[in-house]
């Protein structure tokens, strides 16, 4: 519990956020962002380890997307189709002292939506809140036994391209649960993976430890998890002279059942207009 109240608020991240993007040149995607916070804030690894609720994300990541939200209503951040942050020049104008004025000026215009029944909740009230379709099925997916959950990944692997996929989950075999062959063009690779059903942070220890497991068995490594990962544990994913291990996390786990229409139905609704005009030359 000590460690839960060390996570910085929403408003607290606003600052660092604003700096991280000057120093990545102005613009960078939610992670890259989110990366470059912790390091400049020093937010130690088990505060990062805190899940938000459903597991998605860490609830560091979670304060930030409000962080970037509020950004965004006042104008000092533009946010792109691509997912992209980028400073504006009002943002690049903002000094930290400026904070509290965002933090009023925004919870002004949400006060202002909300008499007109269309305003969000504000971040201590949606802590708890549901967040949408991947948060139910992270929850569903969590819900699954471990046998099962490894099951999932095969059929992910296969879905996606996997030859030979395998689950082998034997105890004692460093944390490898199974492997798969990736062919590409005319190559094909042998690929271990290990699957993480969690709610937290897969942290770089963890991923040492699985690279250990793969010495002398294969170059390529993939690790799957309904939780994230702290940045420690993807710097150490693609640390120099070591085997790369390719990293998929609850986000992208949504997506691959999604894309492959694994367990999840896309309905697409009807916008039926009229135009009065059209009749009235009639």
């Amino acid at each position: 519990m000590a460690a839960e109240t060390q996570v910085p608020s929403f408003d607290k991240l606003m600052w660092p956020a604003i700096c991280a993007l000057k120093q990545m040149g102005g613009s960078a995607s939610h992670q890259e962002l989110l990366d470059k916070v912790i390091e400049l804030a020093q937010i130690p690894e088990d505060v990062q380890n805190i899940s938000h609720t459903g597991g998605r994300e860490s609830r560091v990541g979670y304060n930030l997307r409000w962080a970037q939200s509020y950004l965004g209503k006042y104008g000092a951040l533009e946010n792109t189709a691509r997912g992209v942050w980028a400073l504006t020049a009002k943002g690049r104008r903002l000094k930290e002292t400026d904070i509290k004025e965002v933090v009023a000026a925004v919870r002004k215009m949400n006060q202002v939506k909300r008499r007109s029944g269309i305003g969000e909740a504000e971040p201590e009230e949606a802590h708890d809140a549901g967040g949408g379709w991947k948060d139910d099925l992270i929850g569903v997916v969590q819900g699954m036994t471990a046998d099962g959950f490894e099951r999932l990944c095969q059929r992910i692997l296969r879905e996606s391209g996997f030859l030979k996929v395998e689950v082998t989950g034997r105890s004692g075999d460093g944390g490898i649960d199974g492997v798969g062959v990736l062919r590409i063009a005319l190559l094909s690779f042998q690929v271990y993976f290990q699957c993480k059903k969690w709610k937290g942070n897969v942290r770089a220890k963890d991923i040492r430890d699985f690279r250990g497991a793969m010495v002398g068995r294969t170059d390529k490594g993939l690790f799957m998890t309904t939780g994230s990962y702290t940045p420690d544990a993807q710097k150490e994913a693609t640390r120099d002279g070591a085997p790369a291990i390719d990293l998929i996390d609850g986000e992208h786990i949504c997506d691959l059942l999604k894309d492959l229409k694994l367990g999840v139905t896309t309905k697409m609704v009807e916008d039926v207009s009229i135009d009065p005009n059209w009749f009235a030359q009639i």
